[in-house]
C-alpha cells in the first residue's frame, strides 16, 4: 500500500472513531432518557453497529497493511 493510500486509511479511521464515540453516547443518553425517545434505539444501534464494524474493518486492513 503506498504511503498516501495509508494515510487516507488512517484519517479514515480517525474519522470512524471519532463518529464511533459519539454514537456510543448517542446510545447511552438514550438509554438514560427511557422510556422517552425509544422509537429511536433501532436507528442508533444500527448505525452504531455498522461504525464499529466499519472502524474494525479499517483497523484490521492498515494492521495488514503496515505488516
Amino acid at each position: 500500500m503506498e504511503p498516501q493510500e495509508l494515510e487516507t486509511l488512517r484519517e479514515s479511521i480517525r474519522k470512524l472513531s471519532r463518529r464511533a464515540v459519539h454514537l456510543k453516547m448517542d446510545l447511552h443518553d438514550l438509554s438514560e432518557e427511557l422510556p422517552l425517545g425509544w422509537e429511536k434505539i433501532p436507528e442508533i444501534a444500527t448505525c452504531t453497529f455498522e461504525t464499529y464494524r466499519d472502524l474494525t474493518t479499517a483497523k484490521e486492513r492498515l494492521k495488514a497493511a503496515e505488516a
